[in-house]
């Protein structure tokens, strides 16, 4: 193709950018913040909150950017392996699993893979909104663009002519309707009512917890109440500039609040790691935000689509972040980008192959974050069929692998997205989950913790 244009300048954008320079001539980032600074991308207003980049999203990283792992250690981010990444499921800390995770800020991570994307010899920005697309026989071959500080409708706009248009605006694009205004369908939205608030503050780093890079604490599942204090998650990682990134996340009436003291409060009524941190130096205030609801686009359901589209990031599909999903599913996205572009497809046709793959890996992790969203007493639902058994079988597994390190391994690389979440059901994993419970005198993840 001569040229691609990507709508959207943060990670997903990037990403799909630096697919898209081995098979174009010219890439095209448009975005309307200045893509050097540090409010690119308004889809990504939670962009200063804590972010975690799960194992897959890692290996794929360094696949697309060969090399940056280190380069990001080198300047400043942590990798945790092993035991020096704590999960806790109430008070009780599992044994570590082989997975690694890079541990810094979104903005330090974006910064590096921007200047490594805009190095590229094919690959150009433009500081512009776009506004709408060009349709014509069928397919999309273009964006209407005005200089970013204009109106909404803007009397002039540009046109910039496009062989492929990825939408990669994030949680506030626009493109549903602007294929109405084209005479396309919308596709399909699946929605999930949250009410999720969650916040983050960062606090000097000293010598405290030298062998911790990154901890969670997870609510224990067989809890069901929203307003019970276990039922909050907090997290932390050791990132950049000597300092740790706390997050604190709760449900409906139970979220954390934008006052210093009642934060570190909460951090002291945690365990131990968190109880020590507490008494650090906080660098800055409280970041807060909210999260109402999971949603995703079904553009396989859709019976036709304009050739010359694709859809990438939270632009497609936006989960619960207290799984830290966000950042892997828009590698694993751009991942499906490139194998659909490997495999040649007609120019003639929708780009079906590329939403096909996208909906896999967008399915699965839809499937782990609503399946344990609908464990909390004011989500609704709908439930899927077989959810409560499912549910007794998650527990029970959840327990196990705080004692058992094969069935830790095969829970991690779900979460981490390195397996499908069936690899949870396979009979030797159940049998040998029953079988640790058994031995421990364990029958749910209540007693365990």
């Amino acid at each position: 193709m001569e040229r691609a244009v990507v709508l959207g300048g943060s990670y997903a954008g990037l990403l799909a950018a630096r697919i898209l320079s081995s098979h174009a001539a010219e890439v095209l980032i448009v975005e309307q913040d200045i893509l050097g600074g540090e409010t690119v991308g308004r889809g990504a207003p939670h962009r200063r909150q804590l972010h975690v980049l799960l194992d897959m999203g890692r290996v794929l990283l360094e696949r697309f950017f060969p090399g940056i792992t280190e380069e990001l250690v080198r300047d400043g981010a942590h990798l945790g392996t092993g035991s020096t990444v704590k999960l806790y499921i109430g008070d009780v800390m599992k044994i570590p699993a082989d997975n690694s995770m890079i541990s810094a800020t979104r903005p330090f991570l974006e910064d590096h893979i921007r200047r490594r994307v805009l190095a590229l010899p094919n690959v150009k920005t433009l500081t512009a909104r776009a506004h709408d697309l060009v349709s014509s026989g069928g397919r999309i071959s273009g964006v209407r663009v005005s200089s970013p500080g204009d109106s909404p409708a803007p009397a002039t706009q540009d046109t910039l002519e496009a062989d492929l248009v990825v939408d990669a605006m994030g949680r506030s694009t626009r493109l549903g309707k602007w294929l109405e205004q084209h005479g396309w369908q919308q596709a399909p939205l699946d929605r999930l009512k949250l009410d999720l608030g969650y916040a983050t503050a960062f606090f000097h780093r000293g010598d405290e917890l030298p062998d911790t890079v990154i901890a969670q604490v997870a609510p224990n599942p067989s809890s069901r109440s929203p307003e019970a204090p276990g039922n909050a998650s907090v997290a932390l990682a050791a990132v950049e500039g000597k300092r740790w990134a706390v997050a604190l996340t709760g449900y409906a009436t139970h979220r954390p609040g934008g006052d210093p003291e009642q934060f570190r409060d909460f951090m002291r009524q945690s365990v131990l790691p968190l109880r020590e941190l507490a008494e650090c130096d906080m660098v800055g205030g409280v970041e807060n935000s909210s999260f109402k609801e999971s949603w995703r686009r079904d553009f396989t359901r859709l019976s036709r689509f304009p050739r010359g589209l694709v859809v990438i990031g939270d632009a497609m599909a936006s989960v619960n972040p207290l799984y830290g999903q966000g950042l892997t599913l828009a590698a694993l996205q751009a991942s499906a980008l490139s194998a659909y572009l490997q495999s040649k497809p007609s120019p003639h046709d929708a780009a079906w192959g590329y939403f096909r793959r996208a909906a896999a890996v967008v399915n699965v992790a839809w499937q782990m974050a609503t399946f344990a969203d609908l464990a909390q007493p004011h989500v609704t639902g709908p439930y899927p069929r077989g959810y409560e058994v499912l549910r007794r079988v998650n527990e029970m597994v959840t327990a196990a692998s705080i004692s058992d390190s094969r069935v830790n391994q095969v829970l991690m690389d779900v979460l981490h997205l390195r397996t499908h979440p069936k690899a949870l059901t396979r009979p030797t994993v159940l049998l040998r989950a029953a079988q640790t419970l058994l031995c421990h005198g364990q029958s749910r993840i209540g007693r365990a913790g």
